[in-house]
């Protein structure tokens, strides 16, 4: 059999270069979030991660600490993951940020007050409670926002909040009960300072009266 000429080289190697690259460009990194004795574990991860397993996560994801008062407002357009023991940090890392894909799992048998986490543009929400209740992981398809999609921005200042036009509430007590996950939702809410006084969330983040929302409640 002849050897391969020098153009059929070039070309297989060309393929292999486009075959690389296909693949390289279809990993995409994960953000995984834990908190854990009054630190906070901020991590990149290319494979999923077994729930609450702190070791095989410090071992295959890239972590950094992160101070609680150093926490920035950013936004999440993949998946975020976060792994809580109580609500002390889940304010910081999610009231008034903009997350499309969230998990959120207890690792603790701890029970959880009934405060809400206001969290802007939630397309899907799954939950696991194993570490409480030995029940199956939980998935809730919110919404799919093709249409208002461009005006779900990412929130750079409190300011930016505006900007947002779903608005999810999560009753943390959920993790507290066996029940089914579910939700609820309210369109073309105009002023959800006046329509949700009860709400303190606002008191702090003004919101544009000449604007329209839609209000999902998850519990």
């Amino acid at each position: 059999m002849a050897p391969p000429s020098g153009h059929s080289l070039l070309l297989i190697s060309m393929l292999g270069i486009l075959a690389l690259d296909c693949f390289t460009s279809g990993q995409k990194n994960s953000t995984l979030i834990f908190t854990k004795e009054n630190t906070i574990r901020n991590c990149s991860c290319s494979a999923d991660i077994r729930d609450c397993d702190y070791s095989l996560a410090s071992l295959m994801c890239s972590c950094k600490t992160v101070l609680p008062f150093a926490v920035e407002r950013t936004s999440y357009k993949g998946r975020l993951t976060i792994w809580f023991t109580d609500t002390s940090a889940l304010g910081l890392l999610l009231n008034f940020t903009l997350v499309q894909d969230l998990k959120l799992s207890l690792c603790s048998t701890n029970t959880l007050p009934a405060e809400y986490l206001a969290i802007c543009g939630l397309k899907r929400l799954r939950i696991n409670t194993k570490a409480k209740h030995p029940s199956p992981e939980q998935s809730l398809l919110i919404h799919s926002g093709e249409d208002r999609e461009p005006r779900d921005k990412p929130l750079l200042s409190h300011t930016g909040w505006q900007t947002c036009t779903y608005v999810s509430f999560l009753d943390l007590a959920l993790f507290n009960r066996e029940s089914s996950l579910k939700s609820f939702s309210i369109d073309d809410v105009a002023s959800m300072a006046n329509n949700f006084p009860y709400f303190s969330h606002f008191k702090t983040f003004p919101i544009l009266s000449n604007k329209s929302y839609v209000v999902t409640f998850i519990y």
